[in-house]
């Protein structure tokens, strides 16, 4: 049996929290849905329990599960006031995507270059999966959000770095909901060239690359958005 080491501990949290973070944002967990006991997630999921409490601890930090004593826990509402997502006012205005890519310029640059120096087989192997879906998924997919913002959850899982993690998991949360920059079907076909050279950058290793592509994907990205929010002005 695989040892259950710190390290691979944090990572099958992770991929716990991730999973159980797109099912709640995206409807499948309802706001008020018991989750699980821990001993069907052990038995289930294969992990130790130890992954489990981590997991839950993480999802409760993100204001997306709450546990109740002696009874169990249950999927929060995300839209109530006072949410991490609900905290800066205007919640999923044109603005508040240009704010939100400005964000992630200043993060996912950096984690990109880190990601490429420390993802494992395992983890390639899921961000190529997470692509794939990305640039299969149409504009009017009503998941398309969630679906195309998993490859860079995915990127950020390669680095190892929990603070990476939660950080890009809150910027998820409001990703999925938020208003969407306009982008016409010659901006996608970029935007899958741009990821595929993320992902490649990624799968050489190769920090330098990995962190230039993302920056150029962020940066046009942030002119979509800031397109649509001066149109959204006038």
């Amino acid at each position: 049996m695989e040892r259950d080491t710190p390290d691979r501990r944090l990572s099958l949290a992770q991929q716990l929290v991730l999973d159980l973070s797109r099912r709640i944002l995206a409807g499948e967990l309802p706001a008020g849905s018991k989750l699980p006991t821990e001993q069907a997630f052990t038995e289930a999921r294969g992990v130790s329990r130890t992954v489990v409490r981590e997991a839950m601890s993480r999802l409760q930090a993100e204001g997306l599960v709450e546990t109740r004593r002696g009874i169990g826990t249950f999927v929060v509402d995300t839209t109530r006031p006072g949410n991490f997502q609900d905290s800066q006012g205007e919640k999923g205005t044109a603005h508040d995507a240009v704010a939100r890519i400005e964000l992630r310029l200043s993060l996912e640059v950096e984690g990109a270059a880190l990601a490429a120096q420390r993802a494992t087989p395992s983890q390639l192997l899921a961000l190529r999966k997470a692509l794939d879906q990305a640039n299969a998924v149409g504009p009017l997919h009503k998941d398309s959000n969630r679906i195309e913002f998993e490859f860079h959850l995915q990127i950020a899982l390669c680095t190892g770095n929990s603070f990476f993690i939660d950080a890009m998991t809150h910027v998820g949360n409001t990703q999925i909901e938020g208003v969407q920059p306009t982008v016409d079907p010659q901006q996608r076909m970029r935007q899958a060239r741009e990821r595929e050279q993320i992902c490649a950058a990624l799968e050489r290793g190769d920090a330098e690359v990995a962190r230039a592509a993302m920056r150029l994907h962020l940066t046009n990205c942030l002119h979509s958005a800031q397109c649509t929010a001066q149109a959204t002005a006038g």
